[in-house]
């Protein structure tokens, strides 16, 4: 059975591609080479229908059917190519649309002008490939390390300088191999954290080595243990309950809607953490009875979404992965141009809701198209900071 919910954002973005893909096609018949020659507008339709199976077919098999029953390097690298053709198709497109905003050679133009303006319009398609390329091949397996402070109002005394480690959007599969997971856990571990947290992800498809993913981040080390949540890609390949066990087993607590006071000093962290919060419901049902007095309250959501509701409820800190801080960023005239902005305002770092705070992780791995770019993988570092 396939769950529309579960697949809503790449629909949507399925939806937008099409959309870029038809205007591009509208400016490409509309230019005087192409409407005067027949074969090649049959040409131009020929590509524009390709380009829309590509993006159809990496939407669809990531669609639970086809997902379970087909091959896994079909599901893995076919929805990996597919995503790339349908971003590159995205990107020629654009290039099309601004090459007709360019202006064009004519013959009273001298030939270096004419030369200059051609070198433009190669430049415009040729670097959506190396972009993403680059993304891929690159930016996509360098892990680093993001340090940032997390200052609380009132913070006790004994919670100053805490640091927290936190793992997020693994995404175990191809295109993240154990040997990069064990780098990112190696970096978790040279920070000496006092809490380590992994918050959701840490597969793609049931066909990922969900096994061997939590087997190596039982590997994580800090003083008071690992903890986490769970993410919406657990959801869909229907492993909540197992995952949970066996981390439990490898000494991972994974908070499902629970809270776990944990001691530092004289002071008491409230921790708690809750499943995957399912877009546009009702967000931390009941979760405002976790909160604790005389306690810095933090709460594990994958989602960020959910921080309007946790800060009003009185939780201090909300730490979340989910976006991979938009994954894929442009900026154009100082705007920040990513997908995750279509679905959330919380995609990357800190935010404040009055005296509450959130932090958002870009999370190491990929989802659909295998690349990065304007938002590495990174693990996080955050110290607590008393004002």
């Amino acid at each position: 059975m396939i769950h529309l919910r579960h697949h809503a954002g790449d629909l949507a973005g399925l939806c937008l591609v099409w959309l870029v893909q038809a205007l591009a096609v509208w400016f490409a018949l509309r230019t005087p080479a192409v409407a005067g020659r027949p074969s090649l507008r049959r040409l131009t339709w020929v590509i524009a229908a390709a380009c829309a199976t590509v993006s159809f077919l990496a939407v669809a098999l990531a669609l639970g059917p086809v997902e379970r029953n087909a091959p896994e390097w079909v599901t893995t690298w076919g929805r990996g190519a597919m995503m790339a053709g349908a971003f590159l198709s995205v990107f020629a497109a654009i290039a099309i649309i601004l090459g007709r905003a360019l202006p064009h050679g004519r013959p009273e133009y001298s030939a270096a002008r004419r030369n200059f303006l051609r070198a433009a319009n190669v430049a415009l398609l040729g670097a959506p490939a190396a972009a993403v390329g680059y993304g891929m091949f690159v930016e996509r397996t360098r892990i680093r390390l993001r340090e940032e402070e997390i200052k609380i109002p009132g913070l006790h005394p004994d919670l100053d300088g805490l640091r927290i480690v936190q793992l997020t959007d693994i995404h175990m599969s191809p295109f993240l191999t154990e040997r990069e997971l064990n780098r990112a856990i190696g970096i978790a571990n040279e920070t000496r954290a006092n809490l380590a947290l992994v918050t959701g992800d840490f597969i793609t498809g049931s066909a990922d080595p969900l096994d061997l993913c939590l087997t190596r981040l039982a590997g994580l080390r800090s003083d008071a243990g690992i903890f986490g949540c769970l993410g919406n890609h657990e959801i869909y390949a229907q492993v909540e309950d197992y995952t949970e066990r066996e981390a439990a087993s490898l000494g991972i607590r994974l908070l499902r809607n629970q809270a776990v006071p944990l001691q530092f000093g004289k002071a008491t962290m409230n921790l708690a953490g809750v499943d995957y919060q399912h877009f546009q419901e009702p967000y931390l049902v009941g979760a405002d009875r976790m909160v604790l007095l005389d306690a810095l309250n933090v709460m594990l959501s994958h989602n960020p979404d959910v921080f309007p509701v946790a800060a009003a409820q009185g939780w201090d800190l909300t730490i979340s992965g989910h976006t991979h801080g938009g994954q894929v960023r442009v900026e154009i005239l100082h705007q920040d141009l990513n997908i995750a902005r279509f679905f959330t305002p919380y995609v990357d770092g800190i935010y404040q809701n009055g005296p509450a705070s959130i932090f958002v992780s870009r999370g190491i791995g990929t989802i659909g198209l295998p690349a990065r770019l304007g938002a590495p993988p990174e693990v996080a570092l955050l110290r607590l900071c008393r004002i």
